[in-house]
C-alpha cells in the first residue's frame, strides 16, 4: 500500500479540492492530512474520516508587520512538527493545495526527499505556492495564464478539480429543503467559507427588493446570521452548508459569489450564471480580481468591484444577469472544460517515484 499526505488550508478553497481527490483515489492509498490547529480544514477533513494531524502555522504576509517575527517562529515550529510526522508516516507523495499551513509541510517533505505535487487554482499564485514551487516535483494550474509564474518543464494546465457530488443534486429536494416554490427564481449568495461582511450588508440592505423577485439562499459565514430576518420565508440563511449543498445548487438559478477560483469553476461546471464580487486589493493580492475578469471576458459572469457594491449596483446587475440568463447559460455550456479531477486522480493513482506521465 502506498501512502499520501495531503495539505492545504486557511479557507475552504484550499481544502475542498483535496477532498474531491481523496474521495476518488484507489483503495490502495493510505491517506493522511496535515493542517492547522484552528483552520476550517480541520472541521472539513474530519467529516470524511481521514486521519488529521495538527501543526503550528504562521501567516505569510507581503508587508511589514510586527506579527511577522512571531509567525516566523510558528513556521519553524510547524516545520519541525511536519518533519516528525512525515518521518513517522513515510509518505510516497505529498499533495498540496496551498495556504499558509502547506509551507512547513512542503519544506519538511523536501528535506526528506519526498516527491511533492502542488495545485494552484488562481490566475496569480498565492505566496505559499510561490515559496513551494521551487521544491515541487509537478505543478498543476487552473488557468493557462498561470504557467508563466512557474518553471515550464514541470507545470501543467489542467483546470480546477470539481467535487463529483455537486453533480448529484436534485432541484426538487433543494426547494423542499429550503421551503421554496418553483414560481420564483432562486438566488444563492456565497461569500466564501469565512463569510463576506460587505456582501452580507448589501444583500440585507436590499432584502425587500430582492425578495420581491427572488427566493434567496444566503450562506453568510460563521456567526453572521441576522436574527431579525429569520421569519422571512423567501430568505434562508446558513453559516455553512455541507450535505445539502448539491441539492441547493441544483435548484439555484443565479449565484452571487466571491472570486475564489475553486468556487467559480464549480459554478461554471454546473452552468450557474454568476455575479462575482472579488476581494479588493486592500484585502488581497488581486487574484480574485483577475479570476473575475477572466470569467467576465468569457461571458460566464458579471463583475461588481467591491468599492462599487451598493443596493443600486446590486439590484441593477442582478436584474441584468437574470434578463440575459439564457446567453450566460449558452456560454457556459459551450465552454471547453478540462476534467482536472480525473487528471489529478490518475496522476496520483499511477504515481511511482520515477513517474513523469504528463
Amino acid at each position: 500500500m502506498k501512502t499520501i499526505v495531503f495539505t492545504g488550508g486557511g479557507s475552504a478553497g484550499h481544502v475542498t479540492p483535496n477532498m474531491a481527490i481523496i474521495k476518488e483515489l484507489n483503495k490502495d492509498w493510505d491517506i493522511h492530512y496535515i493542517g492547522s490547529k484552528k483552520g476550517i480544514e480541520k472541521e472539513l477533513i474530519q467529516r470524511i474520516s481521514i486521519p488529521y494531524y495538527e501543526i503550528h502555522s504562521g501567516k505569510l504576509r507581503r508587508y511589514a508587520d510586527k506579527e511577522n517575527l512571531i509567525d516566523i517562529f510558528k513556521v519553524i515550529k510547524g516545520c519541525i512538527e511536519a518533519r516528525s510526522l512525515l518521518k513517522k508516516l513515510k509518505p510516497d507523495l505529498v499533495f498540496s493545495k496551498g495556504g499558509f499551513v502547506s509551507v512547513p509541510v512542503i519544506l519538511a517533505a523536501k528535506s526528506l526527499r519526498i516527491p511533492i505535487y502542488i495545485h494552484e487554482s488562481d490566475m496569480s499564485p498565492g505566496l505559499a505556492n510561490k515559496i513551494s514551487q521551487r521544491f515541487a516535483t509537478k505543478i498543476f494550474t487552473s488557468f493557462d495564464e498561470t504557467k508563466r509564474y512557474f518553471p515550464e518543464h514541470k507545470t501543467f494546465v489542467i483546470g480546477s478539480p470539481v467535487r463529483k457530488e455537486l453533480f448529484n443534486g436534485t432541484a426538487d429536494k433543494g426547494r423542499q429543503f429550503l421551503g421554496f416554490s418553483s414560481r420564483l427564481p432562486i438566488l444563492t449568495i456565497m461569500g466564501g467559507s469565512l463569510g463576506a461582511k460587505k456582501i452580507n450588508e448589501a444583500v440585507r440592505a436590499s432584502i425587500d427588493r430582492l425578495t420581491a423577485n427572488y427566493q434567496i439562499v444566503h450562506i453568510c459565514g460563521r456567526d453572521h446570521i441576522d436574527e431579525t430576518l429569520i421569519m422571512n420565508t423567501r430568505y434562508r440563511q446558513f453559516e455553512y452548508v455541507h450535505d445539502e449543498l448539491p441539492d441547493i445548487l441544483a435548484a439555484t438559478d443565479l449565484v452571487i459569489t466571491r472570486g475564489g477560483s475553486n468556487a467559480i469553476f464549480e459554478f461554471l461546471a454546473l452552468h450557474i450564471p454568476m455575479i462575482i464580487i472579488p476581494l479588493g486589493l486592500h484585502q488581497s493580492r488581486g487574484d480574485q480580481i483577475l479570476n473575475a475578469k477572466a470569467f467576465e471576458e468569457k461571458g460566464y459572469s458579471i463583475t461588481i468591484e467591491e468599492e462599487y457594491l451598493n443596493q443600486k449596483s446590486l439590484i441593477k446587475t442582478l436584474d441584468s444577469l437574470n434578463k440575459n440568463k439564457s446567453i450566460y447559460d449558452k456560454n457556459m455550456k459551450d465552454s471547453i472544460q478540462r476534467d482536472a479531477l480525473k487528471t489529478l486522480v490518475n496522476e496520483i493513482n499511477y504515481f511511482t517515484s520515477s513517474t513523469n506521465r504528463l
